[in-house]
């Protein structure tokens, strides 16, 4: 997809947009450099189909009650380039009183805009750097009418971006797995598995630069994933604004009013009502064959004839990145980026609530997906897990998939290991996250082991020790995923010098007994019952000297006779944690 306007030099960024809110219209497009339609001007409100959904993503819901704030979108691609479209939005408000010039058109006391980027490229914390600053400049004029700044920027950008290979290190920046990992603890491990199944995952935060800060940390996990993973990551269709697939006669809506939007802190005008669409009846079956195939002419994406020259290399590859046969994708010698963001399984840093039909939409597959209203927490049937990113929780639905992701002793060794170092360097101010061990870049480095060694595992002859290590029920699921599947049905010449095997692999011990010991106290409902009913059982022995009472008896009588039928399950080395709560 090239720019409209042929003056203009080509570059990675394609646009750059003003989003406002108006008291009677709504989100909407105020400005766009390029031109969003060719045949319109810089000011119009026209957006292409495709793109319906930019001013709702721009402006996200709760804007109002942050001063300020930052966000991450992805758009479906236009045009010839059959590729995601990265967004970059900045959000500020100021004071209806203090502008120089105010337009007949505000009629509130505050003034909200957001300006976006839109770019060829996922350079979100280096678009987001440079945007912040000229937004700021842009409301400090204190006249909106004034765009010459924004065609500035648009030139300044490509001038500055493009015509060369980008550092892989610039598609992390802002981007901390060490906070990550501090935060969220073993259940990093949790949230990447989920991810490699291909499952239906909500992030949920509020503000909205912290959601997706969150979920693309997470993603930055996964080798190549932000490089050269994410291109696929957007084809949806956009509900059409006059008709729908589905027949009228059997489609049945739930209206959501003005009112029932302000539940997250948000305010629209009466107008904006939106409808939710319950999630569809239609049998699983009806679509499976489209994601099950593996013809090289299905599944390989054409560049088409506006493919831009710029390419990111991933930070301390080895080796040319080549073209994928079946993922389409642009793939290094270990065949990493996995294929997972591909086929109808999305990701959107963050959703609007205009695009709530998707999570029940028969056409997509799976998402992982960022929400601030609490509509969508509150419906968890069309999702397999909610993240809760400020309690840092992940609450999985469903019993059966909590076994399959409990963790295994070597997990947790692993997760245990990445939280020493990150916790044992958390204050050297000389850690730049660069290669230094417990630092951001090291911390993606084990990650991209262990799936490495994941992978020559599943590959390796007599392969069930090893294999059992990862879990062997995680295993037998994410080998029947897309993203393994098409993995599996090609050669990748680094993997020779992979050596199979758990990271962690190694002997039982009583060290991994206190370490499930801990794990399970901190993180299933049985742990927590237990480890409350010895507290109360030391407060009771404290305060009368001695264990006397039936009371006092009782608890420590059932705390030892849960305590022992528990630790017989730790005995077993390779056994998984089941938790007995949606949080493993």
């Amino acid at each position: 997809m090239e720019p409209r306007d042929k003056n203009v030099p080509r570059g990675p960024v394609l646009h750059i947009v003003v989003v406002g809110f108006h008291h009677k219209k709504g989100c909407q497009v105020e400005f766009s450099y390029p031109p969003l339609m060719p045949q319109e001007g810089h000011d119009s409100n026209m957006l292409p189909e495709e793109w319906k959904y930019l001013p709702f993503l721009a402006l996200p819901d709760g804007a109002h009650n942050f001063q300020e704030d930052t966000v991450y979108f992805h758009l479906p691609p236009l045009g010839g380039d059959n590729k995601c479209v990265y967004g970059v939005s900045c959000y500020r408000q100021i004071e209806a009183k203090s502008l120089k010039v105010r337009q007949a058109d505000v009629t509130r006391e505050t003034v909200q805009k957001s300006v976006c980027v839109l770019s060829r490229v996922p350079l979100f914390g280096l678009l987001q750097a440079k945007l912040q600053l000229i937004t700021h400049a842009y409301f400090e004029e204190k006249d909106f009418s004034q765009i010459s700044i924004l065609k500035e920027l648009y030139e300044h950008m490509n001038g500055s971006l493009g015509g060369s290979a980008l550092d892989g290190s610039q598609v992390f920046l802002g981007l901390s797995p060490r906070d990550l990992i501090l935060h969220f603890r073993h259940k990093v491990l949790i949230l990447f598995k989920l991810i490699l199944l291909e499952k239906k995952v909500l992030f949920y935060i509020s503000p909205v630069s912290r959601l997706v800060g969150t979920l693309m940390t997470v993603l930055s996990l996964f080798p190549g994933m932000l490089e050269h993973g994410l291109v696929d990551s957007s084809h949806y269709r956009p509900r059409s604004s006059t008709s729908d697939d589905a027949d009228p006669g059997t489609e049945e809506f739930v209206s959501v009013s003005a009112s029932e939007l302000r539940v997250d802190g948000d305010s629209r005008s009466e107008g904006d009502g939106v409808q939710l669409k319950p999630p569809s009846r239609t049998s699983p079956e009806s679509s499976e064959s489209d994601w099950e195939t593996l013809d090289p002419s299905v599944l390989e994406e054409g560049n088409g004839e506006d493919a831009t020259p710029i390419t990111v290399q991933p930070l301390g590859s080895q080796g040319g990145v080549t073209q994928g046969l079946l993922s389409g994708l642009e793939e290094d010698q270990y065949g990493m980026p996995l294929a997972i963001f591909t086929k109808g399984y999305l990701c959107l840093p963050y959703m609007a609530l205009q695009q709530h039909h998707l999570l029940s939409d028969v056409s997509v597959r799976g998402f992982v997906a960022g929400a601030t209203n609490i509509l969508f927490r509150q419906q968890r049937h069309l999702s397999d897990a909610v993240v809760e990113v400020e309690e840092a929780s992940v609450h999985i639905h469903d019993a059966d998939l909590r076994k399959v992701l409990g963790p295994t002793t070597a997990d947790l060794r692993f997760a245990d290991d990445l939280l020493k170092h990150v916790t044992d360097n958390r204050d050297d101010v000389f850690l730049d996250g660069t290669g230094w061990e417990g630092g951001d870049e090291w911390i993606r480095a084990q990650f991209a082991l262990y799936l490495h060694a994941l992978l020559a595992s599943c590959s390796a002859q007599d392969n069930e020790r090893l294999l059992a290590d990862y879990g062997a029920p995680f295993v037998a699921a994410w080998k029947g995923t897309h993203n393994y599947r098409l993995w599996n049905s090609n050669k990748h010449a680094g993997m020779a010098a992979v050596t199979p095997g758990h990271p962690f692999q190694g002997q039982y011990s009583v060290a991994d007994v206190k370490l499930r010991l801990s794990h399970s106290v901190h993180n299933s409902e049985r742990g927590k019952k237990i480890g409350n009913a010895m507290m109360t059982t030391s407060r009771s022995v404290v305060q009368t000297g001695k264990a006397v009472g039936q009371s006092v008896g009782g608890a420590l009588t059932s705390a030892k006779s849960a305590m022992t039928s528990w630790f017989s399950t730790l005995a077993q080395p390779a056994a998984a944690a089941q938790p007995d709560e949606a949080d493993p």
